[in-house]
């Protein structure tokens, strides 16, 4: 009979880190149905959330960010940090995990931290073209560092690093739902070009703010939208289109579930540059325009954008040039067939498949190791 292994999986704060994070708990669980998981999140974020609805039980910390612009709102954040190092040693002291998996997010630091200080191999998944402090200070006991673009050894220890790329959503890969059905879910016309508009699961000011603007344009276009505008901005939105005259070629939400079906309809796609979208644009093979957030940790965004445009795979309009540029952008780029297939097909070669598979195998060698 097989070994039965214990897997703690640290992480989450936004849909970039918590999917990856699932569907590595997916693909261990596959591969060894025995497996016993338990997820690590930061309370009051949506991994809270989302984790349960995927079948697996999760515990919370009290962990928050720091703050820097008002240093002086630090000190409740080294408060909490220190409650969450506590109860991160409490809870791998009770779980006894085999191995410890770190993806990126408040809850990940402490987590990891205490697993390394406790004897437990941990692997880091690093889904950006650039590693954040806090990866960068567990790498140092990390046994097993996964990531998703070349030259990541100016970070971490080469002979630690794994290049697996970053895992997605199974759905997605599985899709089978065609373009017609697909854009007949949205109620959307089957005959017309459509660009999809995300800014990921809690929104994106900039791009939300450049579609508000340019709503007369988008309503007298011959293109159709569906736009994911993130819970924080769905009001805001629901009211400039009331405003603006609802339109028959725009569909708006503020969380698409089904982003198997939103791809599937979907000609163009407008969203932010994190790593884990960017990933699925890659094994999808979709045409994007990215419009890196500012706001992210080293500028990561910027960075991990630029990875693609360097290869023609994908076309960039800066954030603060997104208001006055990237409607238009938009428009132009999906009536021109020929780009559209450039972007595709070059995109399409940088996708690293398989990727939780890979991942899991190396959880399973380090735990199992450690049973030895």
């Amino acid at each position: 009979m097989e070994k039965k292994i214990k897997v703690i999986i640290s992480g989450g704060g936004t849909g970039g880190h918590i999917f990856p994070a699932v569907s590595i708990a997916n693909a261990v669980k596959e591969q060894h149905p025995n497996a016993e998981i338990l997820f690590v999140g930061a309370e009051g974020r949506m991994e809270m959330q989302r984790v349960p609805e995927a079948g697996y039980k999760i515990i919370g910390l009290p962990v928050a960010g720091f703050d820097r612009k008002h240093l002086l709102k630090n000190i409740s954040v080294l408060i909490k940090l220190a409650k969450s190092q506590w109860k991160a040693r409490a809870i791998i002291k009770e779980f006894k995990p085999d191995v410890a998996v770190g993806v990126g997010g408040y809850a990940s630091g402490p987590t990891l931290k205490a697993a390394g200080m406790m004897g437990v191999p941990t692997l880091i998944q690093e889904q950006n073209s650039y590693a954040g402090v806090t990866n960068k200070l567990l790498a140092k006991k990390a046994h097993k560092i996964c990531v998703a673009y070349d030259g990541m050894d100016k970070f971490f220890p080469s002979e630690k690093i794994i290049m697996t790329g970053n895992p997605v959503r199974q759905a997605l890969l599985n899709n089978k739902v065609s373009k017609e059905d697909a854009l007949a879910s949205f109620g959307l016309d089957s005959r017309k070009k459509t660009i999809l508009i995300l800014g990921g699961s809690l929104g994106a000011r900039t791009i939300n703010q450049c579609v508000m603007g340019n709503l007369d344009k988008i309503k007298t276009s011959e293109v159709q939208f569906i736009w994911q505008t993130g819970k924080i901005y769905i009001d805001q939105a629901r009211k400039a289109v009331e405003e603006a005259g609802e339109s028959e070629n725009l569909h708006v939400t503020d969380f698409i579930k089904d982003m198997a079906s939103a791809y599937a309809a979907a000609d163009l796609i407008i969203s932010r540059a994190g790593a884990g979208s960017i990933s699925e644009f890659c094994l999808l093979g979709k045409p994007v325009i990215l419009v890196p957030s500012p706001n992210v940790a080293e500028d990561h965004q910027t960075k991990n954008a630029m990875a693609l445009v360097n290869k023609l795979a994908a076309i960039y309009v800066k954030d603060a040039s997104a208001n006055a540029e990237l409607i238009d952008k938009a428009l132009q780029t999906v009536t021109d067939e020929k780009l559209l297939k450039e972007l595709s097909d070059n995109i399409s070669k940088l996708a690293l498949p398989n990727s939780a598979n890979i991942i899991a195998h190396e959880v399973w060698q380090l735990a199992t190791n450690k049973q030895k």
